[in-house]
This record gives structure tokens, C-alpha cells and sequence, in this order.
């Protein structure tokens, strides 16, 4: 699965989740608002830790395909 959809996914969860949170919440609104507002940090949180994974994944296969360039243009230079 794309790391594009796994975003879109946790965002329209989040957006999901707050409506519904808000239509069946049997609390007063004060503290529903509350929850709300923790539960949109919690997320918020996740999603900014999937995007550090996501970049320091590409930014890792960056620096090996730089290293593996370097190695071969060294090796034909050589010749």
C-alpha cells in the first residue's frame, strides 16, 4: 500500500471519527469538545511521526542510490 493512502486513510478517520464523536456524544458539549480535541492531537501526532518514517525512509534510499552512483561512475572512470 502507497504511504499516500495510508495518509489519506488516518485523515479521513480523523475527519470520520470527530463528526461522529460530535453526533453521539452523550456528554455535555464542554467536555466532548474536549475528547475531540485530544483524540485530533493524537492523530495529529501519528500522522506527523508517519510522515518523519515516510521521509527518512526516501531520504535513506536517496543516500544509497548517491552512494551506489558515485561507486559506479568511480568504477568507469577507471576503465
Amino acid at each position: 500500500m502507497k504511504n499516500s493512502n495510508v495518509i489519506l486513510g488516518v485523515l479521513g478517520g480523523v475527519a470520520v471519527g470527530a463528526i461522529a464523536g460530535i453526533l453521539f456524544a452523550p456528554a455535555k458539549g464542554t467536555k466532548t469538545r474536549k475528547r475531540i480535541m485530544k483524540k485530533g492531537n493524537d492523530y495529529t501526532k501519528e500522522l506527523k511521526n508517519k510522515f518523519g518514517e515516510l521521509y527518512n525512509g526516501i531520504n535513506t534510499k536517496y543516500e544509497n542510490v548517491m552512494e551506489d552512483a558515485k561507486e559506479f561512475a568511480s568504477d568507469h572512470q577507471e576503465k
